[in-house]
């Protein structure tokens, strides 16, 4: 499998967590050039929240 890792050529948001004891990690990348990384479950929900919110599709919205 490729490395899902988002980068400004292939921006997106990446999220794993490899077994339940582990803490989820998560990377973002956007089109406009924000990027951020979390790790921890509540890091990471909130990176996504504010990457759903604001990045991403976001830009799609009117």
């Amino acid at each position: 499998m490729d490395d899902l890792t988002p980068t400004p050529d292939r921006p997106g948001l990446h999220v794993s967590k490899p077994s339940p004891s582990d803490p989820a990690q998560a990377s973002a990348v956007c089109r406009c050039g924000a990027q951020a990384t979390a790790t921890g479950d509540a890091q990471v929900r909130a990176l996504v929240e504010g990457y759903t919110a604001n990045h991403g599709p976001a830009h799609g919205r009117k």
